[in-house]
């Protein structure tokens, strides 16, 4: 790989020695280097939530972030949101209301629900709605998807 450095990103609590490229992006870093494939390829224009990650607990979109600004922040995958073989209470909720169709837009959406249900423990119908608004889903209404964040937010708080 020509011009490239190593660095070394902080990802889902681990360290990992990445060779990067000063145009390459969290995105490509995640999929094609560390096969961390939960990150989704959508828009790549940040508008569509699907490369959601967390960056120090704040949602980011994957696609616009160099990965050589990255490396002193934590970063969280939906791989990385609970413990191998365990699903997080959210993600739970989302299976239990069957909130997933095609799952693309899942992993962006937990997180962002994970992190605004931190937050906001007892949201609105129009918080959690607002809180989705960078993130979107191409194939429900999202009424199952507000469901489930409902749902995680009765038995998460």
């Amino acid at each position: 790989m020509s011009n490239a450095e190593l660095m070394t990103l902080n990802i889902n609590g681990e360290r990992f020695e990445v060779a990067v490229q000063i145009g390459h992006t969290l995105l490509e870093i995640l999929r094609d280097q560390l096969f961390l494939t939960g990150t989704k390829r959508g828009c790549n224009q940040g508008v569509c939530g699907a490369c959601t990650v967390l960056r120090d607990g704040v949602p980011t979109s994957a696609c616009l972030s160099l990965a050589v600004d990255c490396s002193d922040f934590q970063i969280t995958t939906i791989e990385g949101l609970c413990e191998p073989g365990e699903v997080h209470p959210v993600q739970q909720a989302f299976i239990d209301v069957s909130a997933p169709q095609c799952g693309f837009c899942m992993s962006g959406m937990v997180l962002v629900a994970k992190t605004f249900l931190d937050s906001t423990p007892h949201p609105s119908r129009d918080q959690i709605r607002e809180a989705l608004s960078g993130n979107l889903c191409r194939c429900t209404g999202y009424i199952k998807i507000i469901e489930a964040i409902e749902l995680a937010s009765e038995r998460t708080s």
